[in-house]
Formats: C-alpha cells, structure tokens, sequence
C-alpha cells in the first residue's frame, strides 16, 4: 500500500487501465474507470493516463496483450517486457477475438483505446499503475517488473482509502481485517524454499517457510480482530435493541450521493461533508431536528459502490446492521450524475443480499441545483413518486423532513388512554414517544389522546398493566 507524507503524494502521478470483455459496452467500460479515477483522486494522485484493450478475457499472466503492455510501460519507463511470457501468435488473438466480438458487434474491436494524448508518454512519468478490477498475485509480480512501479488494483485503491478515513475503534477494526484478508493470498513467496528450521513459539515451526509463518500470523491478527469485534458489535447490539421504540429513518446510497450533507441539515449535527468518495466511515446516529414526537433518529451509513469487494461488505456488518433495523430507507442519488440509475441500482441489490428489500423507502434526488431546467423536467416525468431537493436549499430540506414526518404518521395508532395519577411518571414518559392530541383531568386520573407507533402503544399496555 502507498504510504507517504502530504508532500510526497501529491507528487504521486498514476496511470489507469482497464481490460474491457465482451459484454461490456464502451460507456460501462468509461463509467467505471471515471469512477476509478475519481477514488484514484481521493487517494491523493494525479491520474495522467487511462489505457484500454479490447480482448475477449484478461491476459492470464500480465492482463494485457505483449504490445498494450509495452504502451503501458511508456508511461513509467518500465520495459513492457516479462520474461518467459508466452504470447499468442497476432492470428490466434484475432481469432478468440472474432469468438468474443462477432458480426455485428462494435467496429474497431482489434483497436486499443486510450483516452489521452499518444504524445503525453513523452512528458508524463506516472509513479503508480492502477488496474480496475482484481489482480492475482502473479499479475501483481509480472506488472510490476514490466512496468517498475507499483502497482495497485480497485480493491487496493479503495482499501487504502477506507485506512485513511477509519476514525472510530470499530472501523478501524474492520478496515484491518479487511486489508489482511486482502493481503494473504497477495504475499510474496520470496523465501519459499528456504530457511526451514523449527524455532520457539512464534516462531517456524518444522518445515514451516517464512512465507508461511506470514500467512499463519496474518489468520492469527484476524482471529484477535474479530473476536474484538465481537464486543463491540455486542454494545451496539444493545444500543440499537434501546432504539427499538423509536421511528428510525437509515440514510443509503452510493458514495459521494450528499448523505453526510443530508444527515447534518435534518439533525444540525457536525457529520463531515467532503467532496470525496468514502468521506465518511462511522455510523452516525442523530435525532431529526426540529424534534419530533415521537422522536425520529436518523442515521448515516457507509456509502456503497460498484465492485465493492465482498470481504469489506462484511466488514462493515454493523453499517448494513443499521440500515436493516430502520423503519424508513432514504435512497439518495445524486441526480446530476448520469451514472446515478446504475449507482442505485447497486445500492438496492447490496440491501436485498442482506435482506432489507421489504423496509419500506423514499428516493431522494439530491443535488438538483447543478441540473439545468429542461434535465430536471425530464427527471421529474421519469421519477414521479421521487423527492427532488438540494442539501443546500433550506425550504428543500424541510419539504424532505415533512415527508419522512408523513411516512410515520401514516402508519400511527392514535388512541385515548386514561393515565392514573399515581402513575404520572408514565404520562412523562409518554410525552416524550407520542404525539399528543389532547389531555383533559377528573378525578380518576389524566385522559390522554396521542398518536404513536405499535412499539410505544405496546410498552405503554406493559406500564399500565
């Protein structure tokens, strides 16, 4: 991982590669490496280039073909070549190619596309090589002697920005996890083979390489993590069980959607709000100001994206927790990226792997401000039931808190209890749960008429009884 003072990265210059199969369209392919470039951008590097070849998979041994690996090399000054790498003859590539790309597919598929200036080669040195997609560990090893320079994949990319932005214990936990888990299959084997002798604890055992005795202390740092994670997962287990009488409301969507913005204009709260991608790692939970009764907690979750690796979705459980224990989902997408149907798209199919496709929800189109009138009309037509708002427009904000307010009123009981005087304490309490309608005194005690959820109705039965 890169690891260097504000100085050095910015220094840092990087070039982006993809291999684009068949099946994938040339916009797809554009989308997802604009957003590679914007993480790439996160990290803090410069992107120079961006490379791509057509084939119908990925080279198995340096993922481009011989003459785009060489192009790629201009750029760091490597030497494009990996010894002992074995190439297909131009007839035999043409070939598969012709299987993968028949009649009728997109023209100039035996060209390599590049969205830079051929010239720029001579006058960029890019520091970094960044792959979209997964590299195995003998791509990693075979690009970086070709290139000589480090080289990264998505994963990497977006691990090494979670690290960074990791704050609370929890996330910092997870992130760690995550990065070994990564980091085991990738270690390099340089002491394979030697080096064999058995030592005290911790150390080799018989036979054991140091290659191995690495793996077995990374399993081991895991192990500790998890069990770390344990109680702290248990904490908030119970502090989500104590939420449980509340009306909680779960802000979702892909990163960089205006979440955090959301989250700190319905609760005035102090949430971080950056233009990146991963801004924001922890969990928040905050009431909906001006407050509500019952009160309505809000809470913002770790944003999702596309190729988010299945070892950081677990991770980052207890994110997915809280949005699985909210009685309302905000969708919010920025609507003025054109990619934003495929981002929610994501978004809901990650909720439905973790079960939360039947919590009801609201799509919040967010960032309006930056759409021209004639888009925005378009919009509106397509998503009739949506609610389109700024973060920065207070008259918006409060349309949004009116809705979410809308969405539980609908579903209240509203009901007339007669709360004895002894049992005044209750009505404290009651105030602070429900809407009250109306009160009214006699001699029994205080008649009360509210409106409130099954949960506190159900609680109320428990005190009174």
């Amino acid at each position: 991982m890169i690891e260097q003072s504000n100085d050095e990265r910015e220094k840092k210059t990087a070039v982006l590669f993809s291999v684009q199969t068949y099946g994938v369209s040339d916009e797809e392919n554009d989308s997802s490496l604009l957003e590679l470039g914007r993480l790439v951008k996160t990290m803090g590097l410069e992107v120079v280039a961006t490379l791509t070849q057509r084939r119908p998979k990925p080279e198995t041994s340096t993922l481009l073909g011989a003459g785009k690996l060489k192009e790629l090399a201009d750029y760091t000054g490597g030497t494009g070549i990996v010894e002992g790498f074995s190439r297909k003859s131009e007839d035999e590539t043409r070939d598969d190619m012709d299987e993968a790309y028949p009649s009728g597919s997109p023209t100039g598929i035996y060209e390599n596309r590049s969205n830079d200036d051929p010239m720029a080669k001579n006058s960029v040195h890019a520091n970094v090589v960044i792959y979209d997609g997964e590299i195995t560990t003998k791509q990693l090893q075979n690009l970086e002697k070709a290139t000589g320079v480090e080289v990264l994949d998505r994963t990497g990319v977006i691990l090494e920005i979670f690290s960074r932005h990791a704050k609370s214990r929890e996330a910092l936990i997870q992130v760690e996890i995550a990065k070994l888990t990564y980091l085991a299959p990738r270690l390099r084997a340089s002491h394979m083979g030697g080096d064999r002798q058995g030592g005290g604890i911790g150390s080799k055992g018989a036979g054991e390489t140091s290659h191995e005795l690495d793996k077995r202390r990374i399993r081991d740092r895991i192990s500790e993590l998890k069990s770390r994670l344990v109680s702290i997962r248990d904490e908030q287990t119970r502090r989500r069980s104590r939420r449980r009488e509340n009306f909680q409301v779960a802000l979702v969507g892909y990163t960089n959607a205006g979440k955090s913005s959301l989250m700190r204009k319905l609760t005035g709260s102090d949430v971080l709000v950056e233009d990146k991608l991963f801004a924001t790692l922890d969990t928040r939970v905050k009431a909906l100001q001006p407050e509500a009764y019952p009160p309505i907690l809000i809470s913002d979750t770790v944003g999702f994206i596309k190729k988010l690796p299945h070892d950081l979705v677990a991770s980052f459980q207890s994110t997915l927790d809280e949005a699985l224990a909210a009685s309302l989902l905000l969708f919010t997408v920025d609507a003025s990226d054109p990619a934003f149907r495929s981002q929610l798209t994501v978004t809901q199919s990650v909720l439905k792997e973790i079960g939360g496709e039947k919590i009801p929800g609201l799509l919040i189109l967010n960032k309006i401000d930056k759409l021209t009138t004639g888009a925005l009309e378009v919009l509106r037509h397509e998503f009739p039931h949506g609610i389109f708002i700024s973060a920065h427009n207070p008259k918006d904000v409060a349309l949004l808190r009116k809705k979410i307010l809308q969405h539980f009123q609908e579903n209240m009981i509203e009901t007339t209890m007669v709360i004895p005087y002894d049992k005044g304490h209750i009505l404290g309490q009651l105030r602070t749960k429900a809407g009250i309608i109306q009160e009214s005194y006699d001699e029994t005690g205080t008649e009360v008429k509210f409106k409130t959820s099954q949960e506190t109705l159900t609680w109320l039965e428990k005190q009174m009884a």
